[in-house]
């Protein structure tokens, strides 16, 4: 009966522990993975991202699978404001990183990124991804 009571006492205590509010820090780094062209929701991720820095958060949008097409060139006519916005973020300090093998998946060079863009490689996506305290949102 003993051990019993123990185990009930240990699993009231875990549960309480365990449903507690976790909340972002005022300055935890935000990763955005951004895997749509659609651009409703393209643009969704990116204002989600912009507010987020606006309040203090390092951003970083991982643009993946159809996601690199937002960041090509070449797709500029259906993409226009959501590049702007992009490279207004870069300039202001935030990481957009395109992956490469989505890139070349769907025919995107390098040289038809935006400027400031970075091409991922697995240290520089993954050191984005998997900096301490870093909240992830995807689209």
């Amino acid at each position: 009966m003993k051990a019993l009571t123990t185990l009930l006492a240990a699993l009231v205590l875990w549960a309480g522990v365990a449903s507690e509010h976790v909340f972002a820090g005022e300055r935890d780094p935000l990763f955005v993975n951004m895997t749509t062209d659609e651009a409703h929701r393209a643009n969704m991720a990116i204002s989600f991202g912009k507010a987020q820095m606006e309040r203090g958060h390092p951003l970083t949008i991982f643009l993946n699978d159809k996601g690199v097409f937002v960041g090509a060139k070449a797709h500029a006519a259906k993409y226009g404001q959501h590049q702007k916005v992009l490279g207004e973020l870069m300039g202001k300090g935030a990481t957009v990183i395109a992956c490469l093998m989505c890139m070349k998946h769907y025919g995107i060079e390098t040289a038809d990124l935006l400027p400031g863009i970075l091409v991922g490689k697995p240290e520089l996506t993954g050191g984005a991804l998997f900096k301490d305290d870093t909240k992830t949102m995807s689209w």
